[in-house]
């Protein structure tokens, strides 16, 4: 096993700093070097009921091999068993909660390189767990608490037996909030439905896969968007209360995203035409074009940043510095948020053919409001 950790973005003094761990070796390497880092951070296995325990790991075994191999790492460096179904050996990925994130795909036929480009804003809070959640039920949270997002991770995975990937995650090790792997294939998530936002169900891990693992269990088992669909229908999949929608694309210049509606009810919203954006709303509930949503307190913006997101798209060719600006006038900063805590935490531009991610952190505000950025980072899924 090959380990390397660089310091990529921030510093002391700076809300954020964020490594980039490069692991390579088997997927069991793999597992243990990253349970290594998360211990850390204090992780520990949790206990479970041996009869969910068990259900977990054999699903984990026969739809997701290479999350289940990762767990026989971790539990090397839990000092347990593989088999013990008395603990998880995978973290609960906490999901971003009342996040507001945009998204966008151009295929081909819109860019002026011919390059399939996807481009995403992450926004989320910059609280502490506690603080959040009691910002959410309108009770007094603790005044000092680290915040949830200021320690993220950008992690490439060469695993021997399995596609290579780049993700970036904002808390857990073992999920991403986005990622491309060696085929090209790129996965974003996004909060569902930002009016109806909840706190988090407060249960443990279930069978299956949660909504934070979602990103990375289809960038480790498909290669292209096709495979992606069939992935998704076939998987058992749960989100604790805290409903997310994700952006899935791939070079050929096919995209679609991925969601759920009321009743558990499965929806592939295909590309209409070479363009696709995703906020924070659900796509598959058709708008009336005579009637049209309206933003309102709870929203986020979330309508106004598509429609602005939709327009910048289909203004002409796009290319990745079109990108970043379409992508910029959407953002969440200390001017645009008023008083809440929101703040958009990075910015990634994927070139799918070229298989790069190109991302920047955010750092904190200046006295004006502007947020202060680290300088763009390339990220590849694969050693360099």
């Amino acid at each position: 096993m090959d380990l390397t950790r660089e310091l990529v973005a921030g510093s002391t003094g700076e809300f954020m700093t964020v490594r980039h761990l490069v692991v390579s070796g088997s997927q069991s390497e793999v597992g243990r070097a990253l349970a290594e880092e998360a211990r850390g951070r204090g992780w520990r296995p949790v206990p479970a009921d041996p009869t969910v325990g068990r259900a977990r790991r054999t699903w984990f075994e026969r739809n997701w091999p290479q999350h289940h191999a990762r767990m026989a790492g971790a539990a090397q460096v839990a000092g347990v068993a593989p088999d013990d179904d008395a603990v998880h050996l995978d973290g609960l990925t906490s999901l971003p909660v009342g996040s507001g994130c945009s998204a966008t795909w151009s295929a081909p036929s819109r860019t002026a390189d011919r390059h399939t480009l996807v481009g995403r804003n992450y926004d989320f809070f910059t609280l502490g767990q506690q603080q959040l959640v009691a910002m959410m039920t309108g009770e007094q949270g603790p005044e000092d608490e680290p915040p949830m997002s200021s320690r993220p991770y950008v992690i490439t995975s060469v695993p021997d037996d399995g596609p290579a990937t780049t993700v970036v995650t904002m808390n857990e090790l073992d999920g991403c909030m986005e990622g491309i792997n060696e085929h090209g294939l790129v996965v974003v998530l996004l909060v569902a439905d930002a009016e109806s936002t909840n706190a988090p169900v407060p249960a443990g891990p279930q069978v299956g896969i949660s909504s934070g693992q979602l990103p990375r269990f289809v960038l480790d088992t498909c290669r292209d968007v096709e495979e992606a669909k069939q992935a998704l229908l076939t998987a058992k999949q749960y989100d604790l209360g805290t409903p997310l929608h994700y952006l899935v694309a791939d070079p050929s210049g096919r995209a679609f995203v991925w969601e759920h509606g009321h009743g558990g009810v499965e929806h592939i919203v295909e590309a209409d035409g070479d363009s696709l954006s995703v906020t924070n709303h659900l796509l598959h509930r058709r708008p009336d074009p005579a009637d049209p949503p309206r933003d309102n307190e709870d929203t986020m913006l979330t309508h106004q940043r598509l429609e602005k997101l939709g327009e910048r798209v289909k203004a002409g060719p796009m290319s990745p510095e079109r990108l970043r600006a379409a992508l910029d006038e959407v953002r969440f900063d200390g001017r645009k948020s008023g008083d809440s805590p929101l703040r958009t935490l990075w910015r990634t531009v994927f070139d799918l053919d070229d298989r790069t991610m190109a991302t920047r952190f955010y750092l904190g505000d200046a006295v004006d409001g502007e947020p202060r950025y680290s300088p763009e980072t390339v990220f590849r899924p694969a050693l360099t």
